[in-house]
């Protein structure tokens, strides 16, 4: 719970229109699903992240950052502690040269949108991938053979004390959905994308072709968050899946898409805990059957029944 001082506090840092108290996470994930948040602060600037990140971590009141929602899996029972949701304020876009600078919370389809307007190829990659800036630099989010760190210039964050620092592409140790910034107690502000000229016609054709095949291969219709497991190394999750025999296989409202067996999609009335009781057994009968431990995608968090 949220005491009266810790209210008024935020209340000195953020405009109360912007602070929300048991605010329920189902409204906020793309698996539509989880618990209430004991707050909610919808931060509107860097300085205001600065403000509350120093006074919450003062008080030691537990925090999480969160851009859209879009690789999370919320407990039923909720999160005891404050949710920063960056607001849309926190989602600029500007184009300087080659260079895209965006804010943590521009989603990625902004960030490719305002690439095409201006005609740099590289981030056409990234167009479909249902998530923001943040998230994406901090897991080295791909598909279709690109990933973050062929594009990344540098990222600008803010550490536990609020100060800003940048990190460089090789400073940021990319690896397979991993950063360095996943080691640290860093939060994502900005992140420049250096890209090429191009052909607007072939730029956006490109895009088109992405998704399509997404709209082909992939259970856009159902609530879930993308690919629920990583890639084990020399196979793909999806192929383990259907090979083991779990396509559809279902946990209450939670299933295995029958179009593409990497997804775990929320049918219509999944619990939090349908989602990961489902994930679990598909992680045992794969490693029962093939001996190869998938590894979660989705981050957890809060707290499950």
């Amino acid at each position: 719970m949220i005491s009266q001082s810790v209210k008024e506090a935020l209340q000195r840092f953020v405009p109360v229109e912007n602070i929300r108290f048991d605010e329920p996470l189902k409204n906020h994930t793309t698996f539509r699903v989880g618990g209430a948040a004991d707050c909610m602060v919808f931060v509107q600037s860097v300085e205001q992240m600065q403000k509350v990140l120093g006074y919450l971590q003062k008080v030691e009141i537990p925090f999480f950052v969160m851009g859209n929602g879009s690789n999370l899996l919320v407990g039923d029972k909720g999160y005891r502690g404050v949710i920063l949701r960056l607001a849309e304020s926190m989602s600029d876009v500007a184009v300087v040269g080659n260079r895209v600078i965006a804010k943590a919370g521009a989603s990625l389809a902004k960030v490719a949108r305002v690439a095409l307007e201006h005609g740099l190829a590289g981030f056409e990659f990234a167009a479909g991938i249902p998530g923001t800036v943040g998230g994406a630099v901090i897991m080295n989010a791909g598909a279709y053979d690109g990933e973050m760190k062929m594009v990344v210039d540098d990222v600008t964050v803010m550490d536990s004390q609020g100060a800003l620092m940048v990190l460089d592409n090789e400073t940021m140790e990319f690896g397979y959905r991993t950063s360095a910034i996943k080691k640290q107690k860093f939060v994502v502000t900005e992140c420049r994308f250096l890209l090429q000229p191009g052909n607007k016609d072939d730029i956006k054709a490109k895009m088109d072709d992405f998704g399509a095949r997404r709209r082909e291969k992939q259970p856009l219709e159902y609530a879930s968050a993308g690919s629920t497991f990583k890639r084990p190394e020399g196979n793909f999750a999806g192929k383990l899946i259907m090979d083991a025999g779990l396509r559809g296989f279902t946990v209450g409202g939670a299933q295995v898409s029958e179009k593409h067996c990497g997804f775990v999609i929320n049918t219509g009335d999944a619990t939090a805990a349908d989602i990961k009781n489902l994930m679990e057994k598909v992680q045992e009968e794969v490693y029962r059957q093939f001996s190869v431990k998938l590894e979660p995608e989705v981050i957890m968090l809060g707290e499950f029944a």
